[in-house]
């Protein structure tokens, strides 16, 4: 049985990953590390887990097929590049860094030493949002984030909001990118305001916005195609149009929070490439790619 570890158990750790990860318990043997021995005990009596560990050397020390990183973002490119070093597959939360260069460094010494660097783009597998990118003849793809209110500062909202609305519209292109823009506005305080980031492809045109100060908490984002437009509302609904008819589709009442918001999809694809060799779920290449819109926009 491959062993996995999780290396921080936070508030994206308990929500997104440990309920997934105890479904699977007989597929896998995990490995909870983190330095606090009460949450060890509390998460491992919870879940139903045997292992755990208390710093980064140990978890080596059991050796890993694999390790999902969940710790802080500054911490991220230290201990990706540690596990990258010691051949383990690395699962890491967005953003992988900060740090353009470090992200393609990384990426870099994972491909050399023929590893996996999967960044957790979620909302890439979120089945409505497959339902948009599976739809031909894309014309127009607008993606937005909105807050009730902000109070980030612009790096900090950039890379841990507004990188998701980025990779989702990046991710829904068909076609090469041909031209970007984009812009931040920032309020008086220097809080983020809005960001906007525009693309066009040889036959799409792709929109992003995130405003941090909108009145209301919503993620929307509509694709148009020559025949047929779709809009997927807070991942959780899908409304069709076309000539005459408009069709609204909700997840039965049942479905897991996780599966519609695309982190037990993802969870499952990146164990399975990790057992049977199989590719990055989410490809290195894309991934940069969000990451350096992120960058250039905070740079511009």
């Amino acid at each position: 049985m491959l062993k996995i570890g999780v290396m921080g158990l936070g508030n994206i750790a308990q929500k997104a990953y440990l309920p997934v990860m105890a479904t699977m318990q007989d597929q896998y043997e995990f490995h909870l590390t983190t330095r606090n021995p009460e949450k060890r005990q509390q998460l491992a009596a919870e879940y139903g887990f045997t292992h755990t560990h208390a710093d980064l050397d140990e978890l080596i020390a059991a050796k890993p097929a694999a390790v999902f990183v969940h710790t802080p973002t500054a911490t991220h490119a230290a201990i990706i590049k540690q596990l990258l070093l010691a051949d383990i597959n690395v699962y890491v939360d967005k953003p992988v860094s900060n740090d353009l260069q470090a992200v393609q460094a990384l990426y870099d010494l994972a491909a050399s030493r023929h590893l996996l660097l999967t960044c957790g783009f979620n909302r890439r597998f979120a089945p409505f949002n497959q339902q948009l990118k599976a739809l031909p003849d894309k014309r127009y793809i607008n993606a937005e984030k909105i807050r009730e209110t902000g109070g980030q500062d612009p790096e900090t909202a950039v890379f841990d909001l507004m990188i998701h609305t980025v990779d989702t519209g990046l991710y829904l292109l068909d076609e090469p990118l041909e031209a970007t823009d984009g812009r931040i506005v920032t309020m008086p305080d220097g809080a983020l305001g809005q960001g906007y980031f525009m693309a066009k492809t040889a036959h799409t045109q792709l929109q992003v916005v995130t405003d941090m100060y909108g009145g209301v908490n919503l993620e929307q984002t509509t694709v148009q195609g020559l025949t047929k437009r779709a809009t997927v509302t807070d991942l959780n609904t899908i409304t069709t149009l076309n000539t005459a008819q408009t069709q609204t589709t909700s997840f039965p009442d049942w479905t897991p929070t996780l599966e519609k918001r695309g982190f037990a999809p993802l969870t499952r694809a990146f164990l399975t490439a990790v057992a049977t060799h199989g590719p990055n779920p989410v490809d290195p290449t894309s991934a940069i790619t969000s990451h350096a819109v992120c960058r250039h926009l905070l740079s511009d």
